[in-house]
């Protein structure tokens, strides 16, 4: 168990500073200033090519084929009606006698609640305006 805590221990601590060098060197990247674009020379056009100047040979046309007619599919015999299966009647269950009352328990008195006493209404001191600084029309 305390093998357990000390790997995690130490994989917390190996991931923290990871991060301390990642943010250094991403420090570092943007402080340098930025390169000019280097200038590409332009991309050699394609040339065209020939056209073939032998003609190709019409495509043979396909040959109709006769229509086939489908065989009628035959009809399925018509199968004996069976009569619907039914379950016997539930047999009619015993009844139950009543159940006994509970009896009644006496109400509980519950003890009266003492009245708070009421404090006296504080005043509270009024606050004293803050003086306005007089202006000059000039």
């Amino acid at each position: 168990m305390a093998f357990f805590k000390y790997f995690i221990l130490f994989i917390f601590i190996a991931m923290s500073i990871s991060n301390i060098n990642v943010s250094l060197a991403t420090r570092i990247l943007l402080q340098f200033p930025t390169l000019p674009k280097p200038t590409l020379p332009p991309l050699p056009s394609l040339p065209t090519l020939p056209k073939p100047t032998i003609p190709f040979p019409p495509l043979p046309t396909i040959p109709t084929l006769p229509k086939s007619t489908l065989p009628v599919i035959p009809t399925l015999p018509t199968l004996p009606s069976l009569p619907k299966p039914g379950l016997p009647p539930l047999p009619s269950l015993p009844t139950l006698p009543p159940l006994p009352s509970l009896p009644t328990l006496p109400k509980p008195t519950i003890p009266s609640i003492p009245i708070i006493p009421t404090l006296p209404k504080l005043t509270l001191p009024t606050i004293p305006s803050i003086p306005q600084i007089p202006t000059t029309n000039e």
